[in-house]
This record gives C-alpha cells, structure tokens and sequence, in this order.
C-alpha cells in the first residue's frame, strides 16, 4: 500500500514538471520573438506587452478568434492587405504594399503570412517603429492601433511589469489574508446593498479582526490609493491579465507602499479597517472586514466578475505551501 501511494506521488511529480516545462518552454519561445523583433527604440517588454494585452482580450470576447500558437497578435483584412485590395487573404508583398497594406514577410519564405507568427511579429514591430523613439511614442502608435486610451494605459502597465521583473511568468498569485490568521468568508457575489442607493455586491467580503494584513494578490502596479465613499481607504491594483483587484474597507495603508508602485504576491499593502460609507475618515458602521474585488477589462468595458472561485483557489495554494 505505502509502494502505491509512493508511486501515485511520484506519477503525479513527473507529470507536474512535464506540465510546468511546457510552459517554460512556451515562455522562452515567446521571449524569443520578442527578443528577435525587438530594437534600440522598441524593447522586448513593449512587444510582450502587446502580444499579452491581445491574448487577454481574445480569452473574454466571442467576437474575437483566440489564436493558438505562442504568438496571439491578429490584424484585420483592411490593416493587413489594405483597404483597396480586393485579395482579403493576400499574401504577396508586392501587391500588399501596392494597396498600403501593412503585412510583412519576418520568415523569408516570400509571403506575408497572418498564420505565421515571424510575419505577424515583424508587422506590428514594424508598425510600432514608424512613430518614433520614445515612450510617447510609443502610446502614440498604440493609440493610432487601438483608438482606446483604455487600452493604452492596459499595455503600458503590463509594459511596466514585464520590464520590472524582467521575466514573462507572472501568473502566481495570493490570497489577500495571511492563511495562518483568524477570518471567515463566503460568496457574497450578487448580494443587495443599501448604502448610496440600490445596489449589487460585486466582490466578496472576508471577515477578519482590525489590523489584520492585507496583501497584494498579484504582480502588479498600485493605480489607485486612496478614499472613497462606498470603500472608506482603498487599493486597486492592475496585473498582466488586463485584471483590477480592489481591496476596500481598510484601516490604513502599509508605509511602505505609494500609488504608481509596482508589487508582488503577498506584499502588504494595507490592513483590515471597516472604513466608508460616509465622508472621508468615516469609519465603525459595520464589523472589520476587507472588500475585494475583481475587473476584467477586454478592450471595450471594464466589468466586475465573481472573485470567490480565485479566493479559494489561492487560499489551497497558500496553505500547501505553508
């Protein structure tokens, strides 16, 4: 019997490194291209940043095909082969420029190729390129691409992130409590509130005592600290996965934490409180607890979803590795 379970664990060790090195080697194909296409005014983290910005949208849109491959960067017809060209699926650059398209050959086989990742690659680094030098610039190109200021400030963060830890996996995350402190939760997703006007609970509440540790879920930059009415002091910060994590009701910030900050997995960033409702300072009109929130953004909209799944789940994974 202690041979069985042995060998389960040992089974379920070998599969769990093959599983993680596909993904590190899909990681390190990524970083290539990016490292590839990259230039004096055009760094690796600004393309990844595209591309990742890209891979999150087609994940939550029906609208949008998701590109399988290590590469999710797509074009239109109109981008691509030009507007006045009446080959939608165009593939010769001859006639791709002639039309003003903008699709180019990365792999030297003679075709502009949307299938192929080097001719979608050297497109869009291409396209990058032609605005300038700087980090303007560079806002300015994806400004010109997208249209959104949204989408904009979405990629220049997940920019900002890459380029900080200098490494594409980011997906760790933790839960917002210290597991080995006292606290209770469960979904209140969809529940009603009262205050401020008829309302649904978009988050879930997680009980603690004051002062509890509150910390960050994610790789990510701090965008919001501060007051607000419904939240009392608040956190939000923005990951790679085009995701808003909102922590309101606090007490009081971590010190060592500022707005614009870049932060990590279980770094603190502020403490239990019941704060809100009310004016600035307001605090006391309910038990301690800490409000957290989840907003994905997928190019059009920002919206809440139910954050209760990924408590859990990063809950388990906090207590396995304790």
């Amino acid at each position: 019997m202690l041979f069985g379970v042995m060998s389960f664990f040992t089974l379920a060790s070998v599969v769990t490194a093959e599983v993680e090195q596909t993904k590190e080697q899909l990681l390190n194909q990524r970083m290539g291209y990016y490292q590839q296409y990259a230039n004096s005014s055009l760094p690796w983290y600004y393309l990844a940043a595209v591309d990742k910005y890209e891979r999150n949208i087609q994940q939550v849109r029906n609208d949008l095909t998701k590109r399988q491959g290590p590469i999710a960067l797509q074009f239109s017809n109109e981008f691509w082969v030009g507007d006045l060209n009446p080959v939608k699926n165009d593939t010769l650059s001859s006639t791709i420029s002639f039309f003003g398209g903008n699709g180019l050959d990365g792999n030297g086989d003679g075709k502009a190729d949307r299938e192929n990742d080097d001719d979608l690659m050297l497109t869009m680094s291409s396209y990058l390129s032609k605005y300038g030098h700087s980090k303007n610039d560079f806002k300015k190109a994806l400004k010109g691409y997208y249209g959104r200021d949204e989408a904009v400030r979405q990629i220049m963060i997940i920019a900002r992130i890459y380029q900080h830890f200098e490494m594409l996996d980011l997906d760790q995350h933790a839960f917002p409590l210290p597991v080995g402190n006292n606290y209770s939760y469960r979904s209140t997703w969809g529940a009603s509130r009262g205050w401020g006007g008829r309302r649904m609970h978009e988050g879930t509440d997680l009980y603690a005592p004051y002062g509890v540790p509150v910390r960050s879920t994610t790789y990510g930059v701090i965008e919001v600290m501060g007051w607000n009415d419904f939240g009392g002091w608040r956190v939000g910060i923005r990951d790679i996965h085009n995701t808003y994590h909102y922590f309101a009701h606090l007490s009081h910030f971590d010190n060592g934490v500022k707005e614009g900050d870049i932060v990590e997995p279980g770094m603190i960033v502020g403490y239990v409180g019941s704060s809100g409702y009310g004016k600035k300072g307001t605090s006391g009109k309910f038990p301690p607890h800490l409000h957290f929130g989840m907003y994905k953004f997928n190019g059009r909209n920002e919206s809440a979803f139910d954050p209760f799944p990924f408590l859990k789940q990063w809950e388990i994974e906090d207590r396995k590795a304790l």
